[in-house]
Order: structure tokens, then sequence, then C-alpha cells
């Protein structure tokens, strides 16, 4: 098995579009997946699982019912399971997320962000 590090600049260079997460790598149970976004996504939440977002370029907010969290590079934040988010982006943010397998990006909301989780080669 080769021993190659995962160059996060490549695998963005392998796409364009926004809210389509990539699964770049897998932990035990848990994928890490990057993704390009901006503007607004869907509200929604995650029942059974919390979400962590990692900012690698660029900057974004979380959106809360009651408030929002502003995130730029080289910040995370996690938000908690059954909480419902928003996440927004005003220019083009690259971000890394970490989340147990199988998770679908859209939460309970579902509708045409869903994004399918297989591994990225």
């Amino acid at each position: 098995m080769p021993h190659v590090p995962i160059n996060f600049d490549a695998r963005f260079a392998g796409f364009s579009e926004q809210w389509s997460p990539r699964v770049v790598a897998e932990l035990n149970d848990y994928q890490f997946k990057i993704a390009r976004i901006q503007g607004d996504f869907v509200w929604h939440r995650h029942e059974d699982t919390d979400e962590a977002f990692i900012v690698l370029d660029g900057a974004m907010s979380i959106e809360f019912r009651d408030g929002r969290v502003e995130l730029a590079a080289g910040e995370m934040y996690v938000v908690p399971r059954g909480v419902e988010h928003r996440p927004v982006a005003e220019h083009e943010c690259r971000i890394l997320l970490v989340e147990p397998r199988g998770v679908v990006n859209t939460g309970d909301a579902g509708g045409g962000y869903t994004a399918p989780n297989d591994v990225w080669a």
C-alpha cells in the first residue's frame, strides 16, 4: 500500500461544484469530506450525530434559529446533534467536514443538495 498524503489543494482542483461534499478519507467509522460552499444551504438537522465544520480557506457562517457563529480559515465549530442549522458563505469557502460514515449532508431536509457518501478516489 503506498503511503501518500491527501493534498487538499489537489483534491479541490478536481471539482468545482458548490455544496457537493467529496469523501477524501475514512477513519474507523468517520468520513472526512471536503466541500466548496457559497450562498445559503438548506435548514436541516442531524438527529443522531454531531457535525464538525473546519474552514480551510475563506469564511462562512453557521446560522441557528437563535443566532449564528462566524468562522474564518483555521477555525472550526461542532454543531451538536439535533440542532437545526444552515451553513452560509457570501464568497466561496473551502471546508472540511468530519462526520460518521453515511451521514446525509442535508440531514432531515433532503432535496437537490443531497450528495452521495462514496469515497472519492
